[in-house]
């Protein structure tokens, strides 16, 4: 079998597995944050959710650009060349590699994520300055030694690395499960890694309504957490100031700290592996 018909089949395959009878939660995202790849599933609950808890949409954007500042900084102000970003979600403005490229044309970057919706929009990460690297994973965070091996065809593992797992950890149900898959993804990073993480958090009646509707939807549950338990991804860590905080607190620039006028019930934070 040729390689062109190999990858037409395998494409075929993936947009076979995309059901668009029930929301998507990156899809759901997508359409918070502006995006246009979405179905009328996705929007209706979209919709219903910011009638329940119109704060959702805030910490959406909010939580995006968290992403920025949090590369800018591990780039520009760390040194940090190498990206492994887990749960990618569907591309929009201001994706990992381009904030990251943008600081240092000669970062590499790694996308992981085993959705189908997001695989079909795999060609629209897989760009890259000359100078670096983009490579995108059909791979699943539940097998983090399999997610590594196949990181390490694009990333040197010897050296550091920054773990990017945003908006992706409330999909783990039991809160010591999301742990140990942390723990596993950090062990296999060299000294000098980074962990980014930001999450919803159960700090509102509104956004726990919201949650609750959302998994009632039929689409695969999110599970929002205490921030307790947000911090707890961090033990073992050294947490760079200001630690973990709420999503626009997380060294603020002009943007976030309009954004931070409101309360949003996402919180974040950035921890280094000595």
């Amino acid at each position: 079998m040729s390689e062109d018909i190999a990858q037409d089949r395998s494409g075929f395959e993936i947009r076979a597995r995309i059901d668009t009878t029930t929301p998507h939660s990156a899809r759901f995202w997508n359409y918070f944050v502006g995006g246009k790849d979405h179905y009328p599933v996705d929007r209706e609950i979209g919709e219903e959710i910011k009638g329940i808890f119109p704060g959702l949409v805030d910490v959406a954007l909010t939580s995006r650009r968290f992403l920025g500042r949090a590369v800018s900084h591990l780039a520009g102000e760390q040194g940090i060349r190498q990206f492994l970003d887990i749960g990618t979600g569907l591309p929009t403005a201001d994706n990992t590699h381009q904030v990251a490229q943008r600081v240092a044309p000669d970062a590499r970057i790694v996308y992981v994520d085993n959705d189908p919706i997001v695989l079909t929009h795999a060609q629209a990460l897989l760009t890259s300055t000359p100078e670096g690297a983009t490579a995108y994973l059909d791979a699943d965070l539940y097998e983090p030694e399999s997610v590594l091996r196949a990181a390490a065809r694009t990333l040197d593992l010897s050296r550091p690395v920054a773990l990017m797992i945003l908006n992706t950890l409330g999909h783990v149900a039991d809160h010591g499960q999301a742990r140990d898959l942390v723990r596993r993804l950090m062990a296999g990073l060299a000294p000098g890694s980074y962990l980014v993480i930001s999450d919803s958090t159960a700090t509102s009646p509104g956004m726990i309504a919201a949650s609750e509707a959302y998994n009632a939807s039929g689409a695969v549950p999110y599970h929002v957490r205490p921030v307790e338990e947000i911090a707890g991804f961090f033990e073992g860590l050294e947490l760079v100031e200001p630690g973990v905080v709420r999503v626009p607190e997380w060294r603020p620039d002009a943007a976030a700290a309009e954004d931070g006028e409101a309360t949003v019930d996402a919180f974040c934070g950035v921890g280094r592996k000595a």
